[in-house]
């Protein structure tokens, strides 16, 4: 086991001890997927690609990847971003793993 594994494992045991959400503690994203035309992701470290039918966010240690047609760019705020438009797919993506 990993040094960053046996550390993701301490801040889940504290995460749960103290009633912590694991999103705050453990640095992960929280998306919401409204339907098909929206999706608003939280916790995020920025855009990675944009294009009308291709979007890739930054997110702890990964990307979320989100495909469909006339995506758009609602909101960016420091902690939270939103993406409009006909969503087809979302992915959660490893460090590395091409979209």
């Amino acid at each position: 086991m990993s040094l960053r594994d046996l550390q993701r494992k301490f801040k889940k045991q504290v995460s749960d001890f103290f009633e912590i959400p694991s999103d705050i503690m453990l640095d992960l994203p929280k998306i919401v997927l409204v339907g098909n035309l929206q999706v608003f992701i939280e916790n995020h470290r920025g855009v990675v690609e944009y294009t009308t039918e291709k979007v890739r966010i930054k997110v702890g240690e990964g990307e979320v990847g989100i495909t469909g047609s006339n995506l758009m760019l609602r909101n960016i705020k420091t902690d939270e971003i939103c993406v409009e438009g006909q969503i087809k797919s979302l992915s959660l993506l490893e460090p590395g793993e091409v979209f």
